[in-house]
């Protein structure tokens, strides 16, 4: 196995479940306007379900043509053995159980060639190049350790006041959010919760993201910037002259 699924957030092994329905990001929004908007359109029940068939078709083929790629760029092949060629194919195997899948090492440009054929037509192909640096841990799987990036938060009641916090680059935001939430209610519920409760503590997410331990946010992929939330700064244009 070249790809591992840990809990310090160096797992690549998001990019290979390559996604077969959209996310409930823009692509699910989209969705469901056309779900409540065609109707509208044409009284053909008929035609307005082929149509919504065709678009939720294309933004699965997207998102799998995404997640592709996503995965020839972050794998890196520390050599072209064998084992390590088998273990790609493997995976993407899994990820595409009903597709075709081609690897062919090139030991002249250190790369593999990769090739997917899917039953529908769709084809994928891609270039994973080889990287002697590339860092493998003690189960001979190559770590990848995914990025932060910007995830600012803030609450129905107050949209000016924004908590900065991270989420790592394979998490979209309503993962993000979920995860988030999911650790806000194992931090109440954990012993030093239940005791900030016993003490008068408001249960109330200021002062959760105040407290919680970052072991707990990094293990659900999250960072926090500033534990102190301030008002968002609105910026004034300079006067022209």
């Amino acid at each position: 196995m070249l790809l591992s699924n840990n809990k310090n957030g160096k797992s690549t092994s998001r990019f290979l479940r390559m996604k077969k329905e959209p996310t409930k990001g823009n692509e699910g929004q989209l969705l469901d306007l056309l779900k409540r908007v065609l109707p509208k359109a044409t009284h053909d029940p008929k035609l307005a379900a082929k149509i919504y068939k065709v678009f939720e078709t294309e933004l699965k083929a997207k998102a799998r043509a995404t997640a592709f790629e996503k995965f020839c760029a972050k794998v890196e092949l520390p050599n072209l053995e064998a084992s390590n060629v088998a273990s790609v194919k493997q995976q993407l195997a899994a990820s595409f159980d009903e597709g075709d899948v081609t690897v062919k090492p090139n030991r002249k440009e250190q790369c593999l060639s990769v090739e997917v054929a899917l039953p529908d037509g769709s084809q994928f192909s891609g270039e994973i190049r080889v990287n002697p640096n590339a860092t493998m841990n003690e189960d001979g799987e190559q770590e990848i350790t995914l990025k932060f990036i910007p995830f600012p938060v803030c609450l129905p009641g107050d949209a000016e006041l924004v908590w900065l916090l991270a989420k790592r680059e394979n998490l979209t935001p309503e993962e993000a959010a979920i995860a988030l939430a999911k650790v806000e209610e194992e931090f109440w519920a954990s012993k030093s919760g239940q005791k900030l409760q016993r003490d008068r503590v408001e249960k109330y997410f200021p002062e959760f993201i105040a407290r919680v331990p970052a072991g707990m946010l990094s293990e659900a992929g999250l960072k926090r910037h500033y534990k102190t939330p301030e008002p968002l700064k609105l910026l004034r244009t300079l006067a022209e002259r």
